[in-house]
């Protein structure tokens, strides 16, 4: 099966013990679990400097072409990043944008990520976002907000909430919106509530993630293949839904 990681990343955080963020140990372990393809951004750019870490993004994404594809971050206060988004989004291998409102502290309905969905649509690239329920930024109705604005540009919610209160406002928020997917990493995230999420809005509408190497990928993939889904369902989420998302960019 060829299974693929939505939402990985490579590098450091300060908050979290990431023993090795190395894309050579993020590979080694896609190869001793089974994972093909892993999507990942780089900490750097999701934390203090957008710019030097998606240009690491790029050397990880040449270093280990197929196996790593990329999330380019964009720092919506850096008045140069609607430019270079758009150069970002024409390397191979970079498939989409990836948001973090709550790091930027900008709701993800806030027009300062206008530029990203716009460079986004007009490359027919992805949008993977942090969501966090109840937060001010990145809550599920600023998903319901949002995606409409840009029908057609694939938007993943990434955590599907985050807690476990909120999976269902994150499922009611994709059943508003066809182009919202929601996606399984997080620590909160179990078995039952992936079940749940299937069987609420389809296989086709949830996407697995691991979170690595914040979380460890064996965990994440694990909770998937032990969870009581069909199988079909579970080959559904483990690559069905990214399959059909990366058609035409990969």
């Amino acid at each position: 099966m060829d299974v693929i990681d939505a939402h990985g990343h490579i590098g450091r955080w300060s908050a979290f013990a990431v023993p090795d963020g190395s894309a050579e140990s993020l590979v080694a372990m896609m190869d001793r679990c089974g994972v093909a393809t892993a999507c990942v951004s780089h900490l750097l750019a999701v934390g203090p400097d957008a710019r030097a870490g998606n240009a690491l993004l790029l050397e990880a994404l040449e270093a280990h072409p197929g196996r790593l594809l990329g999330w380019a971050v964009y720092q919506p206060h850096d008045p140069q990043a609607p430019e270079r988004l758009r150069d970002l989004l024409d390397v191979p291998g970079v498939i989409g944008v990836k948001l973090h409102p709550e790091v930027h502290e900008t709701a993800l309905d806030d027009r300062a990520y206008t530029p990203a969905f716009e460079a986004a649509a007009g490359r027919r690239r992805l949008v993977l976002a942090h969501s966090q329920h109840g937060s001010p930024w990145s809550d599920a109705r600023h998903f319901a907000a949002v995606s409409p604005r840009h029908p057609g540009v694939p938007l993943l919610m990434g955590h599907a909430g985050l807690f476990p209160e909120g999976l269902r406002p994150a499922m009611e928020a994709a059943d508003r919106c066809p182009d919202l997917v929601l996606e399984t990493c997080g620590s909160r995230m179990t078995a039952r509530h992936l079940v749940r999420m299937v069987a609420g809005i389809g296989a086709g509408r949830v996407a697995f993630g691991s979170d690595a190497v914040f979380l460890d990928l064996r965990t994440g993939l694990g909770r998937v293949l032990l969870a009581g889904l069909p199988e079909a369902d579970r080959e559904q989420v483990l690559h069905g839904t990214m399959d059909t998302l990366l058609k035409g960019i990969v």
